[in-house]
């Protein structure tokens, strides 16, 4: 394996695997899914979660990749010492193929309300409809297919110049700008009268709200969050060198995930709660009910241009990964034809992404199992290839990982009996309790 495809640094690994986990998701379906569910109670409850079922998971993708040391496709067949196991890594790759074709829609959208916003502070374009202008850009054919082309193409600038050149450095670039501007937007969100309210509804749990539903949203919401059975993660970990504490990666890695998603409540409740707005969650929120709510603040304008350019890097961090991961394992990870299989892997995702950008507009009336080609690529992601992802990892780490490999990667030593205590207790919870909660939150979605 060539230097390049190596980090650099370990900050570089933890930047880069942070942002392949702080996407949409974070950002604009948690505001929403508190609002929905109970404020800080469900944010509690959330948090307990990320800790109990995120970060073990989180570990156990760290350490099949860095133990493998090889493609997504190769690493459970290598392993398992069985090359039926690989269909695990197919499959990852498979889902993230078809999560970059609908994902980059969004992106494109982003794009297109980036250049509008410029144009409107420019004093070149302006507009109070927000939800007739949105439905106008996302049923226009020609505009979604050039945005999704115009977003792929930069994911295949950034994947094609390698793990250094491009995705670290992106990486190093695009996480701490995120990180400032969301401080930036908080504190004017801050500023904003009677934002206190918002605020104590955020963080301050009220236990009389919690209900069963909002139990098992809370579930799905942390166990989505990391980015986890996609296999994503643990490509990022194949990367590493042998010496970097994986423990002390995977728990900055959910840290800085957990703060993003307090970062998004606490810039966008008390803004809300000052303008006395409902919370809308997906689209809307992004493309009609912010910018209504930036429109009434002062520099208003200037705040929705930072609002879309950190909403922008949040996805092309993880965005990039979707594409890496298939260049990976095609190119078994070496540098060599990287640029030709970016450009190749980019083109497939952009045509097969082709029905999920025109679901608005002239496909808009073709349904399959009553979804639009773009909600049904979303939900197969989503609710059925990613649990059952994680599922496997879970069962083939718990019970056909050789333990060695386990406590090699995670630097455990049998002396030092919290160490060892603490590995167990994490092999408990792989083997027997995050397969039951995983089934669980499969199952419910369904009732």
């Amino acid at each position: 394996m060539s230097d390049n495809s190596k980090w650099s640094s370990k900050l570089g690994f933890i930047l880069a695997s942070a942002g392949s986990a702080i996407g949409l998701g974070a950002v604009w379906k948690f505001p929403y899914m508190t609002a929905a569910n109970g404020g800080g109670s469900f944010l509690l409850i959330f948090l307990i979660f990320t800790l109990i079922v995120g970060l073990p998971l989180l570990l156990a993708e760290f350490i099949l990749g860095r133990g493998a040391g090889v493609s997504a496709i190769k690493t459970f067949g290598k392993l398992g010492k069985n090359k039926k196991y690989n269909i695990i890594g197919y499959v990852g790759g498979f889902a993230l193929f078809i999560l970059l074709s609908f994902y980059s829609v969004i992106g494109g959208w982003i794009l297109v309300y980036l250049g509008i916003a410029v144009a409107n502070l420019l004093n070149i374009f302006s507009t109070n409809d927000y939800a007739t202008l949105f439905n106008s850009i996302i049923s226009n054919s020609w505009i979604a297919l050039g945005a999704q082309a115009v977003f792929i193409l930069l994911n295949i600038l950034i994947v094609s110049q390698g793990v250094q050149k491009g995705i670290e450095k992106a990486s190093k670039i695009m996480m701490p700008l995120l990180f400032i501007i969301f401080i930036v937007i908080i504190i004017r969100s801050l500023t904003l009268p009677n934002a206190m309210a918002g605020v104590s509804y955020f963080l301050k749990p009220d236990f009389s709200s919690i209900t069963a539903s909002g139990i098992l949203f809370a579930l799905g919401q942390s166990f989505f969050a990391l980015s986890i059975g996609v296999t994503a993660m643990l490509t990022y970990a194949s990367y590493l060198d042998k010496k970097t504490n994986m423990v002390q990666s995977g728990i900055s890695v959910v840290l800085m995930n957990i703060a993003v998603s307090i970062m998004a409540g606490l810039a966008i409740f008390p803004a809300m709660s000052s303008f006395g707005m409902e919370s809308e969650g997906g689209p809307s929120l992004l493309f009609i009910v912010l910018p209504q709510l930036f429109n009434n603040m002062a520099f208003g304008n200037l705040f929705y241009i930072l609002f879309l350019i950190l909403f922008l890097f949040a996805t092309i961090t993880s965005s990039v990964v979707m594409l890496e991961i298939n260049v990976g394992n095609i190119t078994d990870q070496k540098n060599t034809n990287r640029t030709k299989w970016s450009i190749i892997i980019g083109i497939l995702t952009f045509i097969f992404g082709i029905p999920s950008a025109l679901s608005y507009g002239s496909l808009s009336n073709t349904l399959i199992l009553e979804k639009t080609f773009f909600d049904l690529m979303d939900f197969l992601v989503s609710n059925i290839l990613m649990p059952l992802g994680a599922l496997a990892l879970s069962i083939f780490t718990g019970y056909v990982l050789d333990k060695k490999i386990a406590l090699e990667q995670l630097h455990v030593k049998k002396d030092n009996k919290l160490q060892f205590g603490l590995f167990k207790t994490w092999l408990f919870l792989l083997k027997y309790i995050l397969p039951i909660i995983i089934i669980i939150v499969f199952v419910a979605q369904f009732l």
